[in-house]
C-alpha cells in the first residue's frame, strides 16, 4: 500500500515555513503499514495542484493534502479538488454548525467569507476539524482514496492521529510493519557498518537495516515486514539484540528517543541528578533537556556563564585559570563543571566552552575549538573537539558531544 502526500502552499516553496507536516505524516503512515512513495509541494496555482493530484494518482493509493483550505482568495485548494472530481461545492451542515460553534466560542462575529468553510464538494465526506474552521475532505475515487487536510500542523496531527489513521486502518488491508531502532553515538556509519556486516548479512529478505546518521549520532533502524505480528516482532528482536550485543560500547537508547531523553530516562532510573555550565552552546544543552516532560526529575538547573566575569562569580573559575589558559581550554572547562556540581549539588554535570564562529579564533584555537567537561564526585571525561562547520552546527555538535560524553560516563 502506497501513499503520496501533497502540500500545497507559496509559503513553503519560498521557505517562508518549513514543511514538518509531512515528515511527521509520514512517520505517522509508516506505522500503520503504509509506504510513502512520494512528497510534492505544490504552489497555490489551480493548473499545479490538479498535475500534482492526476500524478499522484498514477503511483499511490492515498493521496493525504494539506493546505489551501483558508477562508481567503489565495486558498483554492477546495475548488480544485471540485474540478479535478468534476463536482460542485455544496455547503455541509455538521461543517457549519461547527464554524458557527468556533464563532461563539471566542464571541466573534461570523462573516460570510467564514461561513463559506463549509462549502466542499459534493462526493466528499466531511471529517470534522475540532480545532479549527476548515473541515477536512475525505474521497474514494476510482479506488484512490484522497484525503485533505489543514495545513495548520496542530490542526492536521489532531485529524490525523483522531480520525483519519483509524478510518485508514478500517478501510484498508493493511501489512504488517515492525521497527526496532537502536540509538548509538561516538561512532560513524561506516564503523558501524563493517562491526555488524556479518549480522546485517544474516538478515532474511524481509527484514531490512537502515543507517541514519545526524550530527554524532546514528540511528540503526531494522524494519521488518510480514503478515504475523507477534512472529515478526520476535524475529526483529532477535536480530536487535546481536546488534546491541556487538555494539554495546555505542548505545544509547534501545528505542527511537532524542540522544538526551534516552539519558534523562537513564538518569531518572538511577535516581541521578544533572546540572550544566554552558559557555559556547548558550543554553541548548538545557534547552534539549527541558523540552521533555518529567526532566526535573534529573535536571536542576545551570548557568550560562558567556562572559569570564559570570564563570568566575557564578561557577567559581578561578581569576588565574582564566589568565593563564583562557576560556576555552581544558583547565577552564574542567572547572566549569566542577564549580556546577559544587554549587547547584548535582550528581554529574556538564560543562562546554569553546569558540562557535565564524569570528574568535586564532592560530593556537581555531574557530571550531571546544572543550567538554563531564564529571560526578568520582569520575570525569574531558576532551577537546575542532569542529569545522557553521557557527549553528558547532552549537549543536557541541551539545551532541557533551550527551554521547554523559552517557559513556554514566556507562563507566
Amino acid at each position: 500500500m502506497l501513499a503520496e502526500i501533497i502540500t500545497i502552499g507559496d509559503e513553503i516553496l519560498i521557505g517562508q515555513i518549513v514543511d514538518t507536516n509531512s515528515a511527521w505524516m509520514g512517520q505517522q503512515l509508516n506505522k500503520i503499514g503504509i509506504k510513502v512513495k512520494q512528497i510534492s509541494s505544490v504552489s497555490d496555482d489551480r493548473e499545479h495542484i490538479l498535475n500534482a493530484l492526476a500524478e499522484a494518482s498514477k503511483r499511490a493509493d492515498v493521496i493525504l493534502i494539506t493546505g489551501g483550505l483558508g477562508p481567503t482568495k489565495d486558498d483554492i485548494t477546495k475548488k480544485t479538488l471540485a474540478e479535478y472530481f468534476n463536482v460542485g461545492l455544496m455547503e455541509n451542515q455538521d461543517a457549519l454548525d461547527n464554524v458557527e460553534r468556533i464563532f461563539k466560542r471566542y464571541n466573534r462575529p461570523l462573516l460570510e467569507v467564514n461561513k463559506q468553510q463549509a462549502l466542499v464538494p459534493e462526493n466528499c465526506e466531511v471529517i470534522l476539524n475540532e480545532n479549527g474552521t476548515a473541515p477536512g475532505m475525505w474521497f474514494n475515487h476510482h479506488g484512490k482514496i484522497y484525503m485533505s487536510m489543514p495545513g495548520v500542523p496542530f490542526e492536521m496531527m489532531y485529524m490525523m492521529e483522531g480520525q483519519v489513521l483509524p478510518k485508514l486502518q478500517a478501510t484498508i488491508e493493511l501489512p504488517v510493519i515492525v521497527h526496532k531502532t537502536i540509538l548509538t553515538a561516538g561512532e560513524g556509519e561506516s564503523f558501524l557498518a563493517e562491526t555488524i556486516a556479518d549480522i546485517e548479512d544474516s538478515l532474511p529478505p524481509h527484514i531490512k537495516l537502515a543507517y541514519l546518521p545526524k550530527l554524532g549520532q546514528v540511528r540503526l533502524r531494522l524494519s521488518g515486514f510480514g503478515d504475523d505480528a507477534r512472529a515478526l516482532e520476535k524475529e526483529v528482536e532477535h536480530y536487535a539484540s546481536q546488534i546491541i550485543e556487538r555494539v554495546k560500547h555505542v548505545v544509547v537508547a534501545e528505542e527511537d528517543l532524542p540522544i538526551e531523553k534516552a539519558i534523562l530516562n537513564q538518569m531518572e532510573q538511577r535516581g541521578l541528578t544533572l546540572s550544566t555550565a554552558e559557555s559556547c552552546t548558550g543554553g541548548l544543552i538545557s534547552h534539549m533537556l527541558t523540552q521533555h516532560l518529567g526532566s526535573s526529575k534529573v535536571f536542576l538547573g545551570g548557568a550560562v556563564s558567556y562572559s569570564n566575569d559570570l564563570k568566575e562569580d557564578i561557577l567559581d573559575v578561578k581569576h588565574e585559570t582564566l589568565q593563564q589558559f583562557g576560556a576555552v581550554s581544558e583547565q577552564t572547562a574542567v572547572e566549569m563543571a566542577e564549580g556546577a556540581l559544587k554549587n547547584f549539588k548535582s550528581d554529574y554535570a556538564v560543562a562546554v566552552t569553546g569558540i562557535a564562529g565564524p569570528d574568535g579564533g586564532t592560530p593556537d584555537k581555531p574557530v571550531g575549538t571546544v572543550w567538554i567537561a563531564v564529571v560526578s564526585a568520582n569520575n570525569r571525561q574531558i576532551k577537546k573537539f575542532t569542529y569545522v562547520g557553521k557557527r549553528l552546527q558547532n552549537i549543536e555538535r557541541s551539545a551532541i558531544s557533551a550527551f554521547t560524553m554523559l552517557n559513556n560516563l554514566l556507562k563507566a
